[in-house]
């Protein structure tokens, strides 16, 4: 590569499988998804590391699984989080001249340690917890574990505050300054931009949920708060272009996992519980390791390597990011200790998937699990065991371990080996 491309991450927050339009939904649009999608490629079988936040977001952020680096589980209000010990990927592109940032949800850590600074972001905007008030940008959770309620918006570490201003226009719009400012800069750059919507509280400004007036409460409010989440994809994606940036940058959306069954007004308190969210036909959501809580719509785009309008059915995962991006940067993944593959080759070359067995944990010890080897996919519930074939009942409806032993006993023996050697890591 004569030069050193630039790289976004978009990222959602509690989105279900076919709640994009290049996904397969008919009741809303997503233009500006969609525009990523036909310039570049959508995957079928894309996902997440984890079914829960701060775990999805370390296996992209890390390369790792992340109950191999301490995160097994959500990061707690006085947790500790992400050891900075812990090579992520924003620190291998300083090492290679970039400039990084960061406008978002973090959730890896709300201790000095574990803040996105010292994780290789040279500059960061937006809230260090699981969710906040869109509008007053409090953190209501503490209240769940006897704190008061925290003001939780933050730049470079210092407390800002923009009570009453909508917290997905505010993500918006420092990503579009930190834009300009790497365009001026002249190096190339990093951006993450981890949207925390659709999680709750549900909030979406009144013009949004009046366009969606005619859908059940539960589906108006996540086709409202996405379709802002899309309108401020489109505006950044505007000025990435505007500045020439676009067709060489390599650009990635995922969700941290799929869509929430939790109550969503924690801000009023009541618990209403807002199921909105489209898992296409997948069983389960967030919070499990069916296929509705951790397949996820990804896409991916970078018009100076691979035309658009892709549809890639070979399986990917979040943690494949990091090689990916450090790949194409021009860095060497073998210096890092990594459990993602570059998976360019399978976009651009439509090769085959890099992947043998993978493995997902849920609960802080990895009482849940799963493996996965192609079509197969066993899910171990303490001593409950389910095996399906995805390839003819991607709803995981039928269990037919019993009818295939040999492999139950081999994919349960891989699975509990792996489980052993990333807790003793």
């Amino acid at each position: 590569m004569a030069t050193q491309p630039n790289f976004i991450v978009f990222m959602s927050d509690d989105h279900g499988h076919a709640d994009l339009s290049c996904m397969g939904a008919t009741d809303f649009q997503t233009p500006n998804f969609d525009r990523i999608a036909a310039r570049g490629a959508k995957f079928t079988r894309w996902y997440s590391n984890a079914p829960i936040c701060s775990a999805g977001r370390c296996g992209i952020l890390t390369g790792r699984y992340p109950i191999s680096v301490g995160i097994p589980n959500n990061v707690g209000v006085n947790a500790d989080g992400l050891s900075p010990d812990v090579p992520t990927l924003p620190k291998a592109l300083k090492k290679l001249g970039y400039q990084t940032y960061m406008s978002g949800k973090w959730h890896l850590g709300n201790k000095e340690p574990f803040l996105p600074h010292n994780h290789g972001f040279d500059h960061w905007f937006g809230f260090k917890n699981g969710c906040i008030d869109y509008y007053s940008h409090n953190f209501y959770w503490a209240l769940c574990s006897g704190n008061q309620v925290r003001h939780d918006l933050w730049e470079d570490g210092e407390e800002v505050f923009r009570e009453g201003e909508y917290f997905i226009h505010l993500m918006r719009d420092k990503a579009i300054e930190y834009i300009h400012q790497a365009k001026a800069d002249g190096r190339p750059f990093f951006m993450y931009i981890p949207f925390n919507t659709p999680h709750y509280p549900m909030h979406a400004p009144q013009t949004y949920m009046d366009r969606f007036a005619h859908l059940p409460r539960a589906r108006q409010l996540m086709t409202a708060m996405l379709t802002v989440m899309d309108d401020a994809v489109g505006d950044i994606l505007d000025v990435l272009e505007g500045a020439g940036l676009y067709d060489d940058t390599c650009i990635f959306f995922q969700p941290d996992h799929g869509p929430s069954p939790e109550p969503r007004n924690w801000t009023d308190g009541r618990h209403d519980t807002y199921v909105g969210g489209d898992t296409g036909g997948l069983r389960g959501t967030k919070a499990t390791l069916w296929e509705g809580g951790i397949r996820v719509p990804t896409l991916m785009s970078w018009p100076n390597q691979f035309e658009g309008g892709k549809t890639i059915d070979e399986i990917g995962i979040g943690m494949d990011i990091f090689p990916t991006i450090l790949t194409a940067a021009g860095g060497d993944p073998s210096q890092y200790t990594l459990d993602g593959s570059d998976i360019l080759p399978m976009v651009v070359n439509e090769t085959a998937s890099p992947h043998g067995d993978l493995f997902w944990t849920r609960g802080n010890k990895g009482e849940t699990r799963v493996i996965q080897r192609d079509r197969w996919k066993l899910h171990l519930d303490g001593e409950d065991v389910h095996l399906c074939n995805l390839d003819t009942d991607r709803g995981e409806t039928t269990n037919v371990a019993d009818e295939n032993p040999d492999l139950t006993k081999d994919l349960l023996d891989t699975l509990n080996t792996w489980h052993q050697s990333v807790t003793q890591r």
